[in-house]
């Protein structure tokens, strides 16, 4: 089985862009933290920080390009996906990704605003 759940920060604005017949894909750059802690013998522990390439197609894109942006708080489900390649230099390069399977928006979002949720004062 390959399953991976992540909740983390995002740390930059999502990068989108349109493939053939205009199929979306989003990818996003996710930070988990382990929180530090401090030992039996008072050694401190610090925080550690792992940062995740997730990449998010059709619908879950589109969702990302909408209502995500970097600092969102983020659940994701999904698998991982190993590939190599040659960079510039013909040097052999590896890459992990997270292909998303599933999300959840976990920042709180403002109140909308009437002009913005479509709604009138008399609804």
């Amino acid at each position: 089985m390959n399953k991976v759940m992540l909740i983390g920060n995002v740390g930059q604005e999502p990068e989108i862009r349109y493939v053939e017949q205009g199929v979306a894909v989003a990818r996003v750059r996710l930070a988990t933290t382990e929180r530090g802690y401090t030992l039996q013998n008072g050694t401190q522990v610090p925080d550690h920080t792992d940062w995740h390439n997730v990449i998010l197609w059709r619908k879950l894109a589109e969702i990302v390009e909408k209502y995500v942006h970097k600092g969102d708080k983020l659940y994701v489900e999904g698998r991982i996906r190993y590939s190599t390649y040659d960079d510039k230099q013909g040097q052999r390069r590896s890459m992990t990704e997270i292909w998303a399977d599933n999300i959840e928006l976990l920042s709180p979002r403002p109140a909308a605003t009437p002009e913005e949720s479509g709604s009138t004062a008399t609804e």
